[in-house]
C-alpha cells in the first residue's frame, strides 16, 4: 500500500504518461486499488480541485504544442488528445482558454495554462504529506465541547487523548451540531505567560444555548487564516505525539519563514478540523487553521 505522498505522485505521473489516452478517475482508481469516490475526495482535499477537471485542463494544455507547432488539423488534434468530436474539443477549449483553437492559431497568444502538479519533498512527512498554506477567510462559528488545561510540554500527547475521549463518549449529548461528523479541536494559549493552553475538544453548533452540564463553549471570530491540509496513512484515532510533532514542525517552518508575507497574531488561537465521514479506511485527512495578518 502506498503512503499518501507516493499515491498522489503516482496518480499525477500516470496522468502525464497517459494524457492522450482515455484516462479518468475510474481507471486511475482501479490502477491503484482504490474506490473512485475516495480517490476523487483525496485528490480534491490535497490539490483543491476536482480530479476530472485537472485531467481535462492538463489534456487541453498538452494539446497546445500540437496546435501551435504542428500542421495537424483541429479535428486530428482533438482525436489525438482523446476527444470524440471536433466540436467537443473546440467548445471545451474555448471554455478553458477564452478563445477557439482556430483563433489561437491566428494570434499565437494564450493566457494561463495548467502545468503539471508536483509534490515537493518538503511536503512529505514519512508516511504522511502536508499541503499549504492556503490563505482563507474563516467565518465566525461557535463550538461546544469539553475544555482541558494542557501543559505545553504534554500537548502533543494529551490533546489527542482528549479528542478521542470526547469523540467516543461525550459528543452524542450535543443536539444542535452543524456538522455532526466533523471534529474541532480549538486551542487558546492562556494569558500572562502561563505554561499551558486551553484545549476544547468540540463540534460546531448553531448556537451555544442549552449547554449540556459539564460542557464548555467558545467562539472563533471571523479571521483570515493560514490553512494546512494533512493526509496520513492511518486512522484519525492514531494521531499521536510523533505525527502531531511532524505536522506542527512543518507549520512552524511556514510561520517563522521571514520571506513569507504573513504574521501570526500574538494572541494565539488555532484549531484542527477532522471530517470523520471522509475516512476511507486507509487515509486520515486533517485541516489546521491559524489566524494571520499581512506584514
Amino acid at each position: 500500500m502506498f503512503n499518501p505522498g507516493e499515491l498522489l505522485e503516482n496518480v499525477l505521473n500516470v496522468i502525464e504518461k497517459r494524457i492522450k489516452e482515455d484516462i479518468n478517475a475510474d481507471i486511475l482508481a482501479d490502477t491503484f486499488g482504490l474506490s473512485s469516490i475516495h480517490l476523487q475526495r483525496l485528490f480534491k482535499f490535497a490539490f483543491k480541485q476536482p480530479l476530472g477537471s485537472y485531467i481535462r485542463s492538463r489534456r487541453l494544455s498538452a494539446s497546445l504544442e500540437s496546435l501551435l507547432y504542428s500542421g495537424s488539423t483541429v479535428i486530428d488534434i482533438a482525436m489525438e488528445y482523446g476527444f470524440d468530436y471536433e466540436q467537443s474539443y473546440i467548445r471545451t477549449f474555448k471554455r478553458e482558454f477564452g478563445v477557439t483553437p482556430g483563433d489561437l492559431r491566428k494570434t499565437g497568444q494564450i493566457g494561463k495554462i495548467t502545468p503539471p502538479l508536483h509534490i515537493f519533498d518538503a511536503n512529505k512527512l514519512g508516511d504522511s504529506v502536508i499541503f499549504g498554506p492556503d490563505i482563507v477567510m474563516v467565518p465566525q462559528f461557535w463550538a461546544v465541547g469539553k475544555k482541558h488545561r494542557i501543559p505545553f510540554r504534554d500537548s502533543l500527547t494529551l490533546a489527542p487523548k482528549a479528542a478521542r475521549q470526547f469523540w467516543d463518549n461525550d459528543r452524542m449529548v450535543i443536539r444542535n451540531a452543524v456538522h455532526p461528523k466533523v471534529y474541532i479541536g480549538l486551542t487558546r494559549t492562556a494569558d500572562n505567560g502561563a505554561d499551558y493552553s486551553w484545549y476544547l475538544s468540540s463540534i460546531q453548533v448553531k448556537n451555544p444555548e442549552n449547554l449540556p452540564a459539564g460542557f464548555d463553549k467558545d467562539i472563533f471570530d471571523t479571521s483570515l487564516c493560514a490553512k494546512f491540509s494533512y493526509i496520513g496513512r492511518h486512522h484519525y484515532y492514531d494521531i499521536n505525539r510523533e505525527i502531531a510533532g511532524k505536522m506542527y514542525e512543518a507549520i512552524d517552518n511556514f510561520i517563522n519563514d521571514r520571506h513569507q508575507k504573513y504574521n501570526r497574531p500574538s494572541s494565539d488561537v488555532y484549531f484542527e478540523k477532522i471530517d470523520t465521514g471522509s475516512y476511507d479506511g486507509t487515509f486520515c485527512q486533517l485541516e489546521w487553521f491559524t489566524p494571520i495578518s499581512e506584514k
